[in-house]
């Protein structure tokens, strides 16, 4: 008889907490009047509450909720961009994050020179940039535009290639933010073929998006959050049918 093995977790957060402050004093003088009435010129905002989640490695999953109710936060702890206040969050792998497309870029570098310089920042070693490259410039559908300074591009160039760039990592767990919401159709339905294939390597997805039908169609279990604390976790339509309710 053949043991079943219990799946590995890709994702542990737990009891992850998060607070912002938020200054209330944009100029002098607004400090100056905020001194004199005795105001406070600051104040603070907990973004996360406690949030406990295990996300298993090969499961896709999105994290659902109305704006400012604490997604992204959520995904910039587990990408590692942000640390928590309390709590803990561990992963295992690889993780590749979607969250803010192009961030390592520099504008006066050349599209082929960019390539290398994120591909290294999301953690490819040069010898895996160069067997992948030219699927990355492939994919972005602007190779006759590679060599130009990226200051040069139109925004859905930098896009494409920004995303081609992370798409091709060699990863474990993704993590995307809303990052279908830009670029024409024939490009959005190439990155929904691409995060088929991830999900049929049984990759982790772990998905924020306002776009049900690409909810609907990527994932299968769905967790909501509300004010910083998750208020559903399970089938992906319960999710869904909470966020619209």
């Amino acid at each position: 008889m053949t043991e079943t093995l219990a799946p590995r977790p890709s994702v542990i957060v737990r009891d992850a907490r998060k607070t912002f402050t938020l200054n209330h004093a944009f100029s002098l003088k607004d400090t100056v009047v905020s001194w004199i009435r005795g105001r406070k010129l600051t104040s603070s905002f907990d973004a996360l509450k406690g949030v406990d989640l295990t996300i298993d490695e090969g499961e896709s999953v999105a994290i659902l909720g109305l704006n400012g109710s604490g997604k992204s936060t959520l995904l910039k702890l587990i990408s590692g961009v942000m640390q928590p206040d309390g709590g803990e969050v561990l992963t295992r792998g690889r993780v590749a994050g979607l969250i803010e497309v192009g961030a390592g870029f520099h504008p006066e570098l050349s599209g082929r020179e960019n390539v290398f310089l994120n591909a290294a920042i999301l953690g490819m070693s040069r010898k895996e940039i160069e067997a992948r490259y030219d699927a990355i410039v492939a994919f972005s559908e602007i190779e006759e535009f590679i060599d130009q300074e990226v200051k040069h591009y139109s925004s859905g160039m930098f896009m494409r290639l920004a995303f081609s760039v992370a798409i091709h990592v060699e990863l474990d767990v993704l993590l995307v933010d809303e990052i279908l919401s830009v670029g024409d159709a024939p490009f959005r339905e190439k990155c929904r073929l691409k995060f088929q294939e991830l999900i049929q390597a049984r990759k982790t997805l772990v998905v924020v998006s306002h776009d049900m039908e690409m909810v609907r169609e990527l994932c299968t279990r769905g967790v909501v959050i509300s004010k910083g604390e998750v208020v559903y976790d399970g089938p992906v339509e319960g999710a869904i049918s909470l966020v619209g309710s």
